[in-house]
Protein backbone atom coordinates (compact mmCIF):
# COMPACT_ATOMS: atom_id res chain seq x y z
CA UNK A 1 0.00 0.00 0.00
CA UNK A 2 1.14 3.56 -0.92
CA UNK A 3 1.51 6.66 1.37
CA UNK A 4 -0.90 8.58 -0.10
CA UNK A 5 -3.38 5.31 0.46
CA UNK A 6 -2.63 5.03 4.02
CA UNK A 7 -2.92 8.55 5.12
CA UNK A 8 -6.64 8.64 3.35
CA UNK A 9 -7.73 5.61 4.98
CA UNK A 10 -6.60 6.93 8.38
CA UNK A 11 -8.47 10.04 7.72
CA UNK A 12 -11.11 8.49 7.56
CA UNK A 13 -11.45 6.09 9.58
CA UNK A 14 -10.65 8.81 11.97
CA UNK A 15 -13.33 11.03 11.44
CA UNK A 16 -15.82 8.22 11.40
CA UNK A 17 -15.17 7.58 14.96
CA UNK A 18 -15.16 10.99 15.48
CA UNK A 19 -18.76 11.51 13.13
CA UNK A 20 -20.12 8.19 15.15
CA UNK A 21 -18.70 8.81 19.00
CA UNK A 22 -22.24 10.37 19.96
CA UNK A 23 -24.01 7.86 18.56
CA UNK A 24 -21.99 5.27 20.58
CA UNK A 25 -22.62 7.01 23.76
CA UNK A 26 -26.09 7.48 23.44
CA UNK A 27 -26.04 3.39 22.63
CA UNK A 28 -24.45 3.13 26.04
CA UNK A 29 -27.41 4.82 27.88
CA UNK A 30 -30.02 2.71 26.08
CA UNK A 31 -30.87 -0.91 26.04
CA UNK A 32 -29.31 -3.18 23.14
CA UNK A 33 -30.99 -1.45 19.74
CA UNK A 34 -32.91 -4.40 17.82
CA UNK A 35 -32.81 -4.54 14.35
CA UNK A 36 -35.53 -2.44 13.60
CA UNK A 37 -35.93 0.42 13.03
CA UNK A 38 -32.94 1.73 11.76
CA UNK A 39 -30.34 3.23 14.57
CA UNK A 40 -29.59 6.16 12.04
CA UNK A 41 -33.55 6.89 12.61
CA UNK A 42 -33.12 7.24 16.06
CA UNK A 43 -33.19 10.96 16.42
CA UNK A 44 -36.19 11.88 14.49
CA UNK A 45 -38.28 9.23 16.77
CA UNK A 46 -36.71 9.85 20.00
CA UNK A 47 -37.23 13.30 22.62
CA UNK A 48 -33.65 14.57 23.20
CA UNK A 49 -33.19 16.58 26.15
CA UNK A 50 -31.06 19.19 25.90
CA UNK A 51 -27.55 16.75 28.03
CA UNK A 52 -28.63 14.35 25.17
CA UNK A 53 -28.27 16.81 22.35
CA UNK A 54 -24.31 17.75 23.68
CA UNK A 55 -23.26 14.38 24.39
CA UNK A 56 -20.44 14.49 22.58
CA UNK A 57 -19.28 16.78 25.27
CA UNK A 58 -19.47 14.87 28.07
CA UNK A 59 -16.06 13.78 29.52
CA UNK A 60 -14.03 10.81 28.44
CA UNK A 61 -15.16 7.41 29.46
CA UNK A 62 -11.88 6.47 30.91
CA UNK A 63 -13.19 9.58 33.38
CA UNK A 64 -16.35 8.67 34.06
CA UNK A 65 -18.21 5.93 36.69
CA UNK A 66 -20.96 3.61 35.12
CA UNK A 67 -23.11 2.48 37.65
CA UNK A 68 -25.82 0.85 35.47
CA UNK A 69 -24.94 1.44 31.98
CA UNK A 70 -27.74 0.08 29.66
CA UNK A 71 -25.53 -1.63 27.03
CA UNK A 72 -22.50 -2.98 28.67
CA UNK A 73 -21.25 -4.36 24.96
CA UNK A 74 -21.48 -0.28 24.06
CA UNK A 75 -19.92 1.18 27.19
CA UNK A 76 -16.82 -2.28 26.61
CA UNK A 77 -16.36 -1.14 22.59
CA UNK A 78 -16.07 2.86 24.03
CA UNK A 79 -13.58 2.04 26.82
CA UNK A 80 -11.53 -0.03 24.21
CA UNK A 81 -11.35 2.64 21.68
CA UNK A 82 -10.83 5.21 23.67
CA UNK A 83 -7.45 3.38 24.90
CA UNK A 84 -6.52 2.80 21.39
CA UNK A 85 -6.99 6.20 20.07
CA UNK A 86 -5.26 7.49 22.95
CA UNK A 87 -2.13 5.31 23.32
CA UNK A 88 -1.06 5.83 19.48
CA UNK A 89 -1.76 9.28 20.23
CA UNK A 90 0.85 8.75 23.13
CA UNK A 91 2.30 6.75 20.61
CA UNK A 92 2.96 9.46 17.59
CA UNK A 93 4.10 12.07 20.27
CA UNK A 94 6.97 10.37 21.21
CA UNK A 95 8.35 10.17 18.22
CA UNK A 96 7.47 13.10 16.54
CA UNK A 97 6.43 15.69 18.77
CA UNK A 98 8.77 19.18 19.41
CA UNK A 99 6.50 21.43 20.95
CA UNK A 100 7.04 23.13 24.23
CA UNK A 101 4.86 23.18 27.02
CA UNK A 102 2.07 25.16 27.34
CA UNK A 103 1.97 24.94 23.42
CA UNK A 104 -1.71 24.10 22.75
CA UNK A 105 -0.38 21.82 19.71
CA UNK A 106 1.46 19.28 22.20
CA UNK A 107 0.16 16.25 23.41
CA UNK A 108 0.24 15.38 27.17
CA UNK A 109 1.31 12.77 28.71
CA UNK A 110 -0.60 11.02 31.64
CA UNK A 111 0.59 12.87 35.09
CA UNK A 112 -0.20 10.08 37.92
CA UNK A 113 0.57 12.09 40.51
CA UNK A 114 -1.87 14.75 39.40
CA UNK A 115 -4.22 15.86 42.24
CA UNK A 116 -7.25 15.06 40.76
CA UNK A 117 -8.24 12.43 37.81
CA UNK A 118 -8.93 15.17 34.81
CA UNK A 119 -5.41 16.83 35.51
CA UNK A 120 -3.61 13.04 35.80
CA UNK A 121 -5.33 12.49 32.21
CA UNK A 122 -2.87 14.97 30.57
CA UNK A 123 -4.55 15.43 27.06
CA UNK A 124 -6.97 12.61 27.28
CA UNK A 125 -9.03 14.83 29.63
CA UNK A 126 -9.85 16.36 26.42
CA UNK A 127 -11.70 13.42 25.33
CA UNK A 128 -11.51 11.52 22.00
CA UNK A 129 -13.24 14.30 19.32
CA UNK A 130 -9.77 15.95 20.46
CA UNK A 131 -7.41 12.71 19.82
CA UNK A 132 -8.75 11.93 16.64
CA UNK A 133 -7.82 15.56 15.45
CA UNK A 134 -4.72 15.68 17.35
CA UNK A 135 -3.38 12.30 15.75
CA UNK A 136 -5.01 13.25 12.12
CA UNK A 137 -2.81 16.26 12.34
CA UNK A 138 -0.18 13.96 12.39
CA UNK A 139 -0.94 11.81 9.86
CA UNK A 140 -1.46 14.56 7.59
CA UNK A 141 1.74 16.29 8.94
CA UNK A 142 0.46 19.38 9.93
CA UNK A 143 2.85 21.90 11.64
CA UNK A 144 6.17 20.07 9.94
CA UNK A 145 7.99 22.90 8.72
CA UNK A 146 10.02 25.73 10.34
CA UNK A 147 8.36 28.86 11.97
CA UNK A 148 9.70 32.10 11.16
CA UNK A 149 10.17 34.25 14.70
CA UNK A 150 9.80 38.36 15.08
CA UNK A 151 13.24 38.52 14.87
CA UNK A 152 13.54 37.13 11.38
CA UNK A 153 15.00 33.70 12.05
CA UNK A 154 13.39 30.11 11.34
CA UNK A 155 12.14 27.95 14.87
CA UNK A 156 12.36 24.40 14.68
CA UNK A 157 8.84 22.58 13.40
CA UNK A 158 6.78 21.57 16.22
CA UNK A 159 6.66 18.39 15.11
CA UNK A 160 8.24 15.96 12.63
CA UNK A 161 6.95 14.38 9.76
CA UNK A 162 5.16 10.91 10.30
CA UNK A 163 7.91 7.90 9.70
CA UNK A 164 6.29 5.34 7.11
CA UNK A 165 6.03 2.71 10.10
CA UNK A 166 4.08 4.90 12.23
CA UNK A 167 1.70 5.90 9.34
CA UNK A 168 0.99 2.15 8.97
CA UNK A 169 0.42 1.62 12.98
CA UNK A 170 -1.71 4.65 12.85
CA UNK A 171 -3.86 3.10 10.07
CA UNK A 172 -4.09 -0.46 11.47
CA UNK A 173 -5.26 1.14 14.89
CA UNK A 174 -7.47 3.72 13.72
CA UNK A 175 -9.54 1.06 11.47
CA UNK A 176 -9.90 -1.52 14.09
CA UNK A 177 -10.81 1.23 15.74
CA UNK A 178 -13.65 2.26 13.09
CA UNK A 179 -14.37 -1.38 12.52
CA UNK A 180 -15.42 -1.94 16.47
CA UNK A 181 -17.19 1.06 17.01
CA UNK A 182 -19.68 0.29 13.43
CA UNK A 183 -20.29 -2.96 14.53
CA UNK A 184 -21.31 -1.85 18.05
CA UNK A 185 -24.08 0.48 16.31
CA UNK A 186 -24.75 -2.04 13.52
CA UNK A 187 -23.81 0.28 10.76
CA UNK A 188 -21.53 -2.36 9.25
CA UNK A 189 -21.43 -3.24 6.08
CA UNK A 190 -24.55 -6.02 6.60
CA UNK A 191 -27.53 -7.57 5.07
CA UNK A 192 -30.23 -8.26 7.78
CA UNK A 193 -33.71 -9.49 7.09
CA UNK A 194 -36.39 -6.89 9.46
CA UNK A 195 -37.69 -9.45 11.94
CA UNK A 196 -41.49 -10.37 12.19
CA UNK A 197 -42.50 -7.45 9.93
CA UNK A 198 -43.21 -8.72 6.37
CA UNK A 199 -43.87 -6.05 3.89
CA UNK A 200 -47.20 -3.96 4.39
CA UNK A 201 -48.07 -4.49 0.65
CA UNK A 202 -47.96 -7.68 -0.61
CA UNK A 203 -45.98 -9.87 2.59
CA UNK A 204 -42.59 -9.91 1.17
CA UNK A 205 -39.63 -10.40 3.32
CA UNK A 206 -37.92 -7.21 4.18
CA UNK A 207 -34.26 -6.52 4.54
CA UNK A 208 -32.51 -4.18 5.73
CA UNK A 209 -29.12 -2.89 3.84
CA UNK A 210 -27.15 -1.15 6.22
CA UNK A 211 -22.81 0.21 5.82
CA UNK A 212 -20.75 2.72 6.73
CA UNK A 213 -20.69 4.75 4.41
CA UNK A 214 -24.33 4.90 3.07
CA UNK A 215 -27.49 5.25 4.20
CA UNK A 216 -29.82 2.30 5.55
CA UNK A 217 -32.17 0.90 2.77
CA UNK A 218 -34.78 -1.58 2.93
CA UNK A 219 -36.05 -4.04 -0.28
CA UNK A 220 -38.55 -6.25 0.01
CA UNK A 221 -38.41 -9.68 -1.71
CA UNK A 222 -41.01 -10.24 -3.58
CA UNK A 223 -40.10 -7.79 -6.88
CA UNK A 224 -41.74 -5.66 -9.13
CA UNK A 225 -45.03 -7.43 -8.28
CA UNK A 226 -45.37 -5.90 -4.87
CA UNK A 227 -47.29 -2.45 -4.72
CA UNK A 228 -45.33 -0.78 -2.33
CA UNK A 229 -45.22 3.16 -3.37
CA UNK A 230 -41.45 3.18 -3.90
CA UNK A 231 -39.16 2.66 -6.83
CA UNK A 232 -37.51 -0.61 -8.38
CA UNK A 233 -33.84 -1.10 -7.48
CA UNK A 234 -31.22 -2.29 -10.25
CA UNK A 235 -32.11 -6.04 -9.13
CA UNK A 236 -36.26 -5.29 -9.47
CA UNK A 237 -36.86 -5.33 -5.99
CA UNK A 238 -38.94 -2.31 -4.43
CA UNK A 239 -36.52 -0.33 -2.40
CA UNK A 240 -37.04 2.24 0.64
CA UNK A 241 -34.13 4.73 0.42
CA UNK A 242 -33.01 7.21 2.98
CA UNK A 243 -35.74 9.90 2.50
CA UNK A 244 -38.79 6.91 2.19
CA UNK A 245 -37.72 4.69 5.13
CA UNK A 246 -39.40 7.01 8.11
CA UNK A 247 -42.84 6.32 6.08
CA UNK A 248 -42.27 2.75 5.57
CA UNK A 249 -41.34 2.79 9.66
CA UNK A 250 -45.06 4.38 10.54
CA UNK A 251 -46.90 1.97 8.15
CA UNK A 252 -44.87 -0.68 10.53
CA UNK A 253 -46.22 0.86 13.39
CA UNK A 254 -43.12 1.28 15.35
CA UNK A 255 -43.14 4.55 17.83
Amino acid sequence: MNYATAVHETVAALRTIREQWGELLLAIETPPADVWPPRQLSHTMRALDDEQLVVEERAPLVLREHPAPLNVAALDAGLAIERQVFDLADTLAAAVQRVSHGDPRRWDYQHPGAPDARSAAGSRAHGLHYACVWVEGRVLDEDTEPEPQLDGTLAAPPFAPLPPHLLHEARRTARIAEGRLLRTLGLDQRTTPVPDRPCPWCGGELTLHTGPEQAPTVTCSTGPECAGPVPLDVQGRRVWNWGELHVLVGVLGVA
